[in-house]
């Protein structure tokens, strides 16, 4: 969304500035995790590279101990604990991915901003209702996501930010005779009354 979108949806220069600058603040937070994930991806594949530079030494290993059975249970044994610290990873690398696209994805469903344009508390609410289990990352889609949202919206609108304009600001009028007491050029009915006594 850019400054002429929404000058053409009717938003003042102020209220244009507004909607960027919350929309600033939420592309920032998205990218900082974005770039935690890069960092833990890195870190990950330098795991892999290890436990399989492990595996290679285990291999070489295991074939100069082959009569000693007592050093080929042992690598054995470090294998499998290999194995399981890659199965370990490759998990925990997946579920950071799977929050990460869903982070971005309710970040781009317009929650509603709560004091200094926070969302986090809108965040934790809509994330509360999905139900994740349903939610399966394939590639960069989540798939059963947005079906969820869908609902959500509509069970729990006052949790997003509404896609209507602002409607224009009713006019207040101060109590009292618009007019200022004056008739309009009608005679005032006491005037008569008075003048008999003067």
């Amino acid at each position: 969304m850019n400054r002429e979108e929404l000058k053409e949806l009717g938003l003042s220069d102020e209220q244009i500035d507004k909607v960027m600058t919350s929309h600033g603040k939420v592309v920032n937070s998205i990218k900082e995790k974005a770039d935690k994930v890069d960092g833990l991806e890195s870190q990950i594949e330098d795991y892999k590279q290890q436990i399989a530079d492990r595996d290679t030494q285990l291999e070489e290993l295991g074939e100069k101990a082959k009569d000693n059975e007592e050093l080929t249970a042992k690598i054995d044994e470090l294998k499998q604990q290999n194995e399981t610290t890659k199965t370990e990873y490759e998990e925990k690398l997946e579920q950071q991915a799977f929050n990460h696209a869903i982070e971005k994805a309710l970040g781009s469903a317009n929650p509603k901003k709560g004091k200094d344009d926070d969302v986090s508390h809108s965040l934790k609410a809509i994330k509360s209702l999905l139900d994740m289990d349903t939610i399966k990352l394939d590639g960069d889609t989540l798939k059963g996501f947005d079906d969820q949202l869908k609902t959500i919206k509509e069970t729990s609108p006052f949790l997003f930010e509404s896609d209507e304009p602002a409607p224009n600001s009713p006019q207040i009028v101060n109590p009292g005779n618009p007019n200022g007491g004056n008739n309009a050029g009608n005679d005032d009915p006491f005037a008569a009354k008075l003048a008999k006594y003067n």
